[in-house]
């Protein structure tokens, strides 16, 4: 997309999404949550990235794993992916759990693997969630970037192996958060969704363009353009 036709397509979309209110654009004075992505740094992504008008749906989305479904990113949560933390013998979910939680207590004879208790101070809501594992929906992981809309921006087309990747990289693509609020996000992309607490816009925009640039998908115009106006106000 040619640099004259982006600018006014961001123009148009931010002035349409103002009137609207489909999205909550961050324009109060709130501190980004630690961790977050300076201005410039936000810059350099929303550089790197691909811009498109609009989400396709090509279809064929499927990904049940049971007898007679797609499973096109493969078994949930699997171990066998050649991404980080694959085929070390613990499951993506309780990856995410050990990276992310706090006064972590494990099952006995895992191997500190199997996490059955932590506390999380979740990037979403900024809230400090207690987790155990008898109530394990109350945090739950999420894409940041969804696979339903990254089937849809090209992951259709990608081998399973990448597919798999994407799906289980620790690094890059996955978030321990509040259950309800992911469950709230659903497949829903930036101009649609952003997290409730404004202070982890930044964070957020970061880890979105982040998964973007790493797997070359792309954003929609009306995508770019709330994430282009969250990064002006990071710091």
């Amino acid at each position: 997309m040619g640099a004259d036709i982006r600018r006014w397509l961001v123009g148009a979309l931010v002035a349409a999404l103002a009137l609207c209110g489909c999205a909550e654009l961050d324009t109060g004075a709130v501190a980004p949550a630690p961790g977050s992505p300076t201005h410039v740094e936000l810059e350099r992504l929303l550089a790197a990235v691909r811009v498109i008008p609009e989400r396709p749906h090509p279809g064929g989305y499927d990904r049940g794993c049971k007898a007679g479904q797609g499973c096109v990113f493969g078994p949930t949560w699997t171990d066998d992916n050649d991404g980080p933390g694959g085929h070390d013998g613990c499951d993506t979910r309780n990856n995410v759990l050990s990276k992310q939680l706090i006064e972590v207590d494990y099952r006995p004879h895992t191997g500190e693997c199997v996490v059955v208790s932590g506390v999380l101070h979740d990037p979403y809501t900024s809230r400090r969630i207690t987790f155990a594992k008898a109530e394990a929906n109350a945090v739950q992981v999420d894409h940041v970037y969804p696979l339903a809309a990254a089937w849809d921006m090209g992951a259709a087309f990608w081998p399973i192996a990448r597919r798999v990747r994407f799906a289980n990289d620790l690094d890059v693509s996955l978030l321990a958060t509040d259950g309800p609020t992911n469950q709230a996000k659903g497949d829903k992309t930036p101009s649609e969704w952003l997290p409730p607490s404004r202070a982890s816009h930044c964070f957020y925009a970061g880890r979105y363009l982040t998964a973007a640039a790493r797997y070359d998908l792309p954003l929609t115009a009306a995508d770019y353009a709330v994430l282009q106006d969250i990064a002006r106000g990071c710091r």
